[in-house]
């Protein structure tokens, strides 16, 4: 069992996390004061047990060299089985499996570094072998231009061994890469170490730079880790070495694993500035939703428009002008790069109202081939009696013409110059003419439809929400869904643009054939929140920030999962469910 590691937040396979010692340490942190010398201790290791994996080993407290500080000693000791303090085992990527410690030291962590696809095979092999409420340590291999990339993967200790070596060596570490120390006129630094004369720096001052430089770096990756932006931050930092790049290019390629951590909302942006975006979870999660669970529900024409850079759309002034020339008649569909395309009804569904994209006027041809192979799945999927693309000519116009030949279709263009000229919306308007226009409610309710069928599965809305149970109030974005007799169901969270159930509604959808998420507790009434050691089980499919049912032999709530099914069912420690309602039974 865990005792003393507990995750508090989680960007991917990226957490920040807490070493309780008689310090505690935030992680991903520097293990230096808990542990000196990592490879001194591995060399003091023996193997584990009779009956355990013959390559694993352990770190004995009364192995450790002498000398060892007693505090460190009690810090990072193991005592297989049962361990009373922080503890540590040294595993392979072959050999690692749960022996009841706090961390895991991946022993050949030198020999996979600089070597994409072992790396990730490595690291994935580890964490999916390992507790998720344990710390994955490697040792020896940091520098600060790598160690963002290696907490992207999923490292949460590290040690500045690396970096005082290469500093006794007379290299200078940043960022960006590594100097000759005596190639530098002046120090890109102003760390203590660096404030000094010039010509005064010694190695020594260099070692302690490097290290230095590792926990500011550190620092600043725990901060895009709360901010849910570190992969913003590592598709630029990967760059500065072509491996670290191979890194994450390599992860996006193993989405199961990516995915299963990566929450499905969040409030932070989303910057698409590079072509590496769109092989983000959540780009890929966006467009496999829409084109497998969306269904269109009005029986009227498509108009296809551009995006526009205010968030959500319908604010801005352009979509503004759109609104007024389609009056209601059609089913407004945005095309947007890195995203594919978002219905009108899910504008301010995760990450279509927090992502942000660099305008350069010119798509290329990764852009071009992803939007079209999201439409055209869209249009597989979604029947409409007349199409109309009111898009400018550079990508959008590429982008239509393209899916026009595959599904053979006849696309209407309507625009002369821009989309928002005079000419240009008069011919929008004359595209729809005759075509009746549809009212405010049903608007109200098929998009309390989508956004459940996008949330729970294909199908959900019409089975939540059958058209003559329900009825809409308040005003969007913040519509109240309600029965026929007035209870309240569910309320639309307009940040996220997603549903969060009363009581009522969740035992509605408990009842229905719509696919649940379902966390089953132990014999407590939760009040505020489930911890995991509450958690009897739960659903395989459950991510971080779903809409969850919770139920016990005592207890029937709803609220929003604060860990993944996978890492509920084997964590010891930590919240599971922030519980909005509770009813005992």
């Amino acid at each position: 069992m865990t005792d003393y590691f507990e995750v508090h937040a989680r960007d991917g396979a990226a957490r920040i996390g807490e070493l309780r010692l008689s310090s505690p340490v935030t992680t991903p942190a520097l293990a230096d004061d808990v542990v000196e010398d990592a490879g001194s201790l591995w060399s003091a290791a023996r193997p584990t047990p009779e009956g355990s994996e013959d390559a694993l080993t352990v770190l004995p407290h009364r192995a450790f060299p002498a000398g060892t500080r007693e505090e460190v000693q009690t810090s990072f000791a193991v005592d297989y089985p049962d361990v009373g303090f922080p503890s540590a085992a040294v595993v392979t990527a072959t050999t690692a499996t749960d022996v009841g410690a706090d961390a895991y030291v991946l022993a050949d962590a030198t020999g996979v570094v600089g070597h994409a696809a072992a790396f990730v095979d490595a690291i994935r092999n580890v964490r999916e072998s390992t507790p998720a409420d344990t710390a994955l340590y490697l040792a020896g291999v940091v520098t600060p231009a790598n160690v963002a990339t290696l907490v992207y993967a999923g490292v949460d200790l590290v040690d500045g061994k690396r970096a005082r070596v290469k500093g006794r060596q007379g290299r200078y570490l940043t960022t960006d890469g590594e100097y000759f120390l005596e190639d530098l006129d002046e120090l890109p630094c102003a760390c203590p170490a660096c404030q000094g004369d010039r010509d005064g720096f010694s190695r020594a001052d260099c070692a302690t730079h490097n290290v230095n430089a590792l926990a500011a770096e550190l620092a600043r990756v725990r901060r895009r880790i709360r901010d849910g932006r570190l992969r913003d931050y590592v598709e630029g930092q990967a760059r500065h070495e072509a491996w670290c790049t191979a890194v994450f290019r390599t992860l996006d390629q193993q989405y199961a694993f990516l995915e299963e951590r990566t929450p499905v909302i969040r409030d932070a942006e989303l910057l698409s500035a590079t072509e590496d975006t769109l092989r983000r979870v959540e780009i890929q999660r966006f467009a496999e939703r829409v084109t497998t669970r969306y269904r269109n529900r009005f029986d009227r024409p498509l108009v296809l428009v551009p995006c526009s850079a205010r968030k959500p759309y319908s604010e801005s002034q352009s979509h503004a002008q759109f609104h007024d020339a389609i009056g209601f008649r059609a089913h407004l569909v945005s095309m947007t790069s890195p995203i594919g395309v978002v219905p009108q009804e899910l504008e301010l569904t995760y990450p279509a109202q927090q992502y942000d994209s660099v305008v350069t006027g010119r798509w290329s041809e990764d852009e071009i081939g992803f939007v079209a192979r999201v439409l055209e799945r869209y249009l597989e999927r979604n029947d409409y009696p007349k199409i109309v693309a009111h898009v400018p000519e550079e990508g959008y116009r590429d982008v239509c013409e393209r899916v026009e030949a595959a599904l053979d279709l006849d696309f209407a263009y309507t625009v002369v110059d821009h989309p928002t000229t005079t000419a240009s919306l008069s011919n929008l308007r004359d595209a729809l003419d005759g075509e009746m226009s549809y009212r405010k409610r049903t608007r109200e309710h098929n998009t309390v439809r989508a956004i459940a069928d996008y949330q729970f599965g294909d199908g959900a809305g019409d089975e939540l929400f059958e058209p003559g149970t329900i009825q809409t109030t308040a005003r969007y974005p913040k519509l109240q869904v309600r029965d026929t007799d007035g209870e309240q169901l569910a309320t639309m969270v307009p940040q996220y643009g997603v549903l969060a159930f009363t009581l009522a509604g969740a035992r509605r959808w408990r009842e229905s054939d719509a696919p649940t998420k379902v966390v089953e507790i132990d014999g407590f009434v939760p009040h505020g929140s489930v911890l995991a050691p509450g958690v009897v089980d739960a659903d395989e499919e459950i991510r971080v920030g779903d809409e969850v049912v919770v139920e016990g032999p005592k207890a029937f709530a709803a609220g929003r999962a604060e860990m993944s099914g996978p890492e509920m069912r084997g964590s010891t420690r930590g919240i599971a469910v922030e519980v909005r309602h509770v009813e005992e039974r």
